[in-house]
């Protein structure tokens, strides 16, 4: 099996403010306008986009929110991606993998305006995952999370503490 240096390599993958590295791989040339979107959006949006996106090791993708649907989808790896989410102020787990009979998916959702983050159920792995974003992806639909988010939630502290960037 190849490793993740592998992939970072011949992806050409980037790091990702979140965690993690990245690429763009899609963004659909079709626009959605302003006046169709919710007021939430401050402009066009692509239909879609998608990304290759890789977790190695202890590193996690930090708590954030994006105001579109998220699909992650499972390619490569010796590790499942656990991703925890924040769901009417309960958490909410689901692993993106390759193995159903371990509670694993090969393709998770993670629902607009949801507090997430995402790490290896297998520290010493790696997993290599597509996300792709409807409407598209754009950073300025991206929020990451600080402190204040377990000011928000302090029951969850011990569940999102560990995956804040400060």
């Amino acid at each position: 099996m190849e490793s993740a240096k592998y992939w970072i390599e011949k992806l050409q993958l980037q790091k990702h403010p979140e965690g993690g590295w990245f690429k763009e791989t899609y963004r659909s040339e079709e626009i959605v306008p302003k006046q169709f979107l919710s007021k939430s959006f401050s402009g066009d949006r692509s239909f879609s986009t998608s990304i290759y996106y890789l977790l190695e090791g202890v590193d996690f993708s930090a708590f954030h929110r994006i105001k579109s649907d998220e699909l992650w989808h499972f390619y490569n790896g010796t590790s499942a991606i656990e991703i925890i989410s924040i769901e009417k102020g309960k958490i909410k787990k689901q692993f993106c993998g390759n193995r159903p009979d371990e509670n694993q998916q090969l393709q998770v959702v993670v629902s607009k305006n949801n507090w997430f983050a995402a790490q290896l159920a297998n520290k010493e792995g790696y997993a290599l995952v597509g996300c792709t974003v409807t409407p598209g992806f754009d950073f300025n639909d991206f929020e990451m999370a600080n402190q204040e988010l377990i000011g928000q939630f302090p029951e969850l502290e011990k569940e999102i503490g560990g995956l804040i960037r400060y």
